[in-house]
C-alpha cells in the first residue's frame, strides 16, 4: 500500500482523480490496494467483497476471501455480485462451504488478517454505528444493523472501515456503537476485554485515513488524488490529526477501474 503514496505535495498538485471514477469506486479500489498476497480477509458484501476480488486479480492472486454465510475462498463471478452471504452467488468458485458458527470460531481464534466494514457514522476512535441515529429512546432513524461488523470489529486483527467522506458520518460522538473501534482511545479497547484488533485504516472518498499508535486518534495518512486537506477537515465533525507525512493517494487507473466495472457488469462504461 505504501507504494501507492506520493510523497512529495509538488507531485500530488498536478495530479488529477480519474474524470470518470465516481465517488465509491475511488474508495473500492483505494481499498482495494490495501489487500496483500497470502492474507485473510473477512469480507462482507458490496464494496468489501468488490475490493478483494479486485485485489485478486491485481497484487494479491493468493488472497483467501470469506464470508459470514460460511463460504471460504470465494471467487467473484464478473457480472453476479451476491446481495448477501447467504445466497448460491455467494458461494461461486469457493474452496469449503461451512457455516455462520466456523467462521465465527475462526474470526475468534484470530485466523482473520483483515475485516472489512461500513459505517452509517464514524468518531474519532474508529467506534461504527449502523444502527440508529438519533436518541436509542426515541431513534429518527433505523439503520440495517450490524450483521456479522461487531464481530468483524471485535475479532479480526486488522479492521478497514470504508465510507463516504461527510460529516454527518464522521461525527465527535457515534449516537450507538454497533462495532466497537478504539472505544475511548489509549488502552481502552484492550482493558474492556478486546485483546487484539481495531481499526487500522478508513478509507473515504476523499482521503486514506488511520490511528495514532498511542492515543489511537484519527489521523489523516494520505489524500485522495485532485483532495486537499481543507476539504477533508471540511468534511469531518471532528478535529482530526495528520501525520508527519502526508502522502497523496495515485488516481484511479484505467485498468483499476476496467475490472471493477467488469465485476459489477459495467464493463460498457470503462475507459
Amino acid at each position: 500500500m505504501i507504494d501507492s503514496l506520493i510523497g512529495s505535495a509538488e507531485q500530488a498538485l498536478v495530479l488529477a482523480q480519474h474524470p470518470q471514477a465516481r465517488p465509491d469506486e475511488i474508495m473500492t479500489i483505494a481499498a482495494s490496494r490495501l489487500l496483500e498476497d497470502g492474507k485473510v480477509l473477512f469480507a462482507g458484501i458490496g464494496q468489501p467483497l468488490l475490493a478483494a476480488a479486485i485485489a485478486k486479480r491485481r497484487q494479491a492472486p493468493q488472497l483467501t476471501v470469506l464470508l459470514e454465510g460460511g463460504m471460504i475462498g470465494v471467487e467473484l463471478k464478473p457480472g453476479e455480485v451476491p446481495a448477501s452471504t447467504n445466497e448460491v452467488r455467494a458461494a461461486v468458485g469457493a474452496q469449503m462451504l461451512t457455516g455462520a458458527t466456523d467462521i465465527f470460531l475462526m474470526a475468534q481464534r484470530g485466523f482473520f488478517d483483515y475485516g472489512f466494514i461500513g459505517a452509517a457514522q464514524v468518531d474519532r476512535y474508529g467506534n461504527v454505528n449502523t444502527s440508529i441515529v438519533g436518541d436509542p429512546a426515541k431513534p429518527t432513524v433505523r439503520l440495517p444493523g450490524p450483521g456479522g461488523a461487531n464481530d468483524i470489529a471485535s475479532m479480526c486483527n486488522q479492521v478497514v472501515i470504508v465510507t463516504q467522506h461527510e460529516p454527518r458520518r464522521f461525527v465527535e460522538q457515534v449516537d450507538f456503537v454497533t462495532s466497537p473501534g478504539h472505544l475511548t482511545g489509549g488502552t481502552s479497547r484492550h482493558d474492556s476485554g478486546l485483546l487484539h484488533g481495531g481499526p487500522g485504516w478508513v478509507v473515504t472518498d476523499l482521503a486514506l485515513l488511520d490511528f495514532a499508535p498511542h492515543s489511537h486518534r484519527m489521523r489523516v495518512r494520505a489524500l485522495q488524488a485532485g483532495a486537499t486537506l481543507d476539504q477533508v477537515h471540511a468534511a469531518t465533525g471532528f478535529e482530526l490529526l495528520v501525520h508527519e507525512e502526508l502522502g497523496y493517494l495515485q488516481p484511479v487507473a484505467d485498468v483499476e477501474l476496467e475490472v471493477l466495472r467488469h465485476l459489477v457488469g459495467r464493463a460498457e462504461e470503462s475507459p
